[in-house]
């Protein structure tokens, strides 16, 4: 076994920069389904350019490379004991490397290990099996998706959708309204995995379970199949589109499992996963550890970059309304007022990064910078170090709405004039952008090395105490494009899109399965 940490090294790699071809070829259906010269059509173009530069750059897909999962079917006798250890010692080299962002964090302390490596981190399942190679499956599930996943006791009352019994009708209805209630925060569009059944544990374990099937795969149980083919046929008809910004395509796949239960339970537990569906599988000779194939289709073979460059073309000649914006920072109130929602605002000049724990420190202390006029953008990067200094490796948005109870406060606090990241935020932020001048603006999440492009140097740290994802870094930028989703005006497209997506999910109400 001498290859076996080698092997594990190299699958952690694959999987967080080369996005599979089953699922590259589910985002090309997803392009050739939207129109082009949408919001959700450009947000698909960038999509497709950010996986071509992972796969060239070998850098991560996207920057939260999430909770390492991994699922390993090893024959009887295997030491899983210096396996276990080995996978570790890959998924610290491969931190080290800047392949994974260092995510592993004290629930206690908030401390950040630096090495992906603590309690409870990498998750790791152990199962034998009678055949004679060793099988390694792996998941990079991100914290915005992770965050969206949803789990129902039935039966229950679902807003919008009415009673949810204990049968195939309810599950449906269960399975509709968790595709809803992710909206654009998981990255959308997304995957989703079902677990029916089980306890409130094993039900979770079942739906992620799921998302380790093939993209193209038939369900063999009848009844699952049928669930499975109608979410598929109907999710997309809620509008609510991919980064939640309207459109054609909300849902890429669906999967669903079962498992008995107790009979004074039901559950049904979904498990969100965004579009950077990172997973991939190696089946490795028992006696040498050495990769004899991989479990899922190679990326390398389903090329985006034609189809993308294609898009973002006909984006820019078909939308002739589309306004574009370049400004240099810092932001002035009156430029802040002139925008609208659906503008794109192209920004030079330096930006900060600032997540929770940024967040949550500003509400009580003053910040290591001038933020007047600034642009706080909600990232946490991964970042390397060599003998020029720090370098920006991969570069998406963080999901914003956690910073809800923190942000109106901190724009009034400092004169912050806008804010960066995913999903738009609720009407307190919204409240603040109106009275004090200032937008927000939705970047494309997961698109990691499409903005870590626009980061021309790093100008400084503050903070590295609270680790480097939540530190705020001082980034010199140019031509970083977001569009304008909430303004200064009192307009959300988010409020819009989720309102609309609401009043299309009463379609669903009645049963279809009897």
């Amino acid at each position: 076994m001498h290859q076996f940490e080698e092997s594990v090294y190299k699958l952690v790699v694959e999987t967080s920069t080369n996005l599979p071809g089953d699922v590259r070829k589910v985002i090309q259906a997803a392009q050739e389904a939207e129109d082009r010269a949408t919001r959700a059509g450009l947000s698909l173009s960038t999509i497709a350019t950010n996986i071509e530069m992972a796969e060239a750059n070998v850098s991560p897909i996207c920057q939260d490379t999430g909770m390492p999962t991994f699922i390993v079917h090893t024959p009887v006798g295997a030491n899983q004991i210096i396996m276990k250890q080995q996978i570790k010692n890959a998924i610290a080299r491969a931190t080290k490397d800047g392949k994974l962002r260092t995510n592993s964090v004290d629930s206690l302390t908030g401390a950040n290990t630096g090495d992906n490596l603590g309690p409870g981190t990498p998750v790791i399942h152990f199962e034998q099996w009678e055949k004679d190679d060793i099988d390694v499956r792996l998941i990079l599930k991100g914290g915005g998706c992770e965050n969206k996943n949803i789990q129902y006791s039935l039966p229950t009352e679902l807003e919008g959708l009415g009673k949810a019994g204990r049968d195939l009708d309810g599950i449906r209805k269960c399975v509709m309204h968790a595709v809803y209630q992710a909206q654009g925060q998981g990255c959308s569009a997304g995957f989703i995995g079902v677990g029916i059944g089980g306890d409130r544990t094993t039900g979770y374990e079942l739906a992620k379970q799921q998302l380790f099937r093939h993209v193209d795969d038939m369900n063999p149980d009848p009844e699952l199949r049928k669930l499975e083919h109608y979410v598929m046929e109907n999710a997309n008809k809620l509008g609510i589109g991919t980064m939640g910004f309207g459109g054609q395509v909300t849902l890429l796949g669906c999967k669903a499992g079962v498992m008995n239960r107790l009979p004074a339970s039901f559950f049904v537990s979904v498990a969100y996963n965004c579009w950077a569906y990172r997973r991939q599988g190696v089946l490795l000779n028992a006696d040498s550890g050495e990769i004899k194939e991989w479990i899922y289709p190679s990326g390398s073979d389903t090329p985006m970059v034609s189809q993308a460059a294609d898009a973002a073309a006909e984006a820019v000649t078909g939308q002739e309304e589309r306004r574009e914006v370049v400004l240099n920072t810092p932001f002035t109130e009156e430029q802040m007022r002139s925008l609208k929602v659906g503008d794109i605002v192209v920004i030079n000049g330096e930006m900060h990064t600032g997540r929770d724990a940024m967040h949550k420190y500003l509400m009580d202390h003053d910040a290591p910078i001038d933020l007047n006029g600034a642009v706080i953008y909600h990232c946490g990067p991964v970042m390397l170090k060599d003998e020029e200094g720090w370098r920006v490796k991969a570069a998406g948005p963080t999901t914003s709405i956690r910073e809800e109870p923190y942000q109106g406060d901190i724009i009034k606090k400092f004169g912050i004039r806008a804010v960066i990241g995913k999903g738009g935020m609720g009407p307190r932020t919204l409240a603040a952008l109106q009275e004090h001048g200032a937008v927000y603006l939705n970047a494309i999440g997961g698109a990691a090395q499409y903005y870590a492009e626009c980061f021309k140097q790093v100008n400084g740290v503050d903070h590295m105490e609270f680790g480097i994802p939540e530190a705020m870094w001082h980034l010199k930028t140019e031509g970083f494009a977001a569009i304008v989703t909430m303004d200064a005006h009192g307009n959300s497209l988010h409020a819009d899109v989720e309102q609309d997506s609401f009043a299309k999910l009463a379609q669903f109400k009645e049963p279809v399965f009897v």
